[in-house]
């Protein structure tokens, strides 16, 4: 939705793991750095692709130092991270149907998650409320930028 609010083309990140690291998750096994940077790499070659035009991809960049290396491949991405509490990101994972990531490892994202620092490009916004008023937060939220 935020892609086509801004005009601009959507990647979801997920489609770029190799089957290995979704075969690992789909078990309940969390990814670690080794499995993320090759994928990273991968979305970031994306974002670097879209150019000047800008692209949307969403995607777990959990960590600062994966946001890093995000910005290594496409200088200037604004990120937004999206927060909620545990309780309502658990029943929105229990909603979705046809994804391979059990709700057995929310926690260990809750663990890696580092948020955005102050010194970051980007925006914190809440996802309480329907897909459409959180896209208007974002979109709000990126105009201060």
């Amino acid at each position: 939705m935020l892609a086509e609010r801004l005009g601009v083309a959507y990647a979801e990140g997920d489609d770029f793991h190799p089957a290995a690291n979704v075969a690992k998750m789909a078990a309940g096994v969390p990814l670690d750095d080794a499995d993320r940077l090759p994928w990273l790499d991968l979305v970031g070659g994306w974002a670097r692709e879209q150019g000047t035009a800008g692209g949307v991809v969403s995607c777990s960049a959990l960590k600062r130092a994966y946001r890093d290396r995000l910005r290594e491949a496409a200088p200037g991405a604004a990120f937004v991270h999206l927060e909620g509490a545990r309780e309502l990101i658990e029943e929105r994972m229990r909603e979705r149907k046809g994804h391979f990531m059990p709700v057995a490892l929310l926690d260990s994202q809750f663990a890696a998650l580092e948020g955005l620092g102050g010194d970051e490009f980007g925006v914190t916004v809440g996802v309480e409320g329907t897909p459409e008023e959180i896209v208007e937060r974002v979109v709000g939220a990126l105009r201060q930028l």
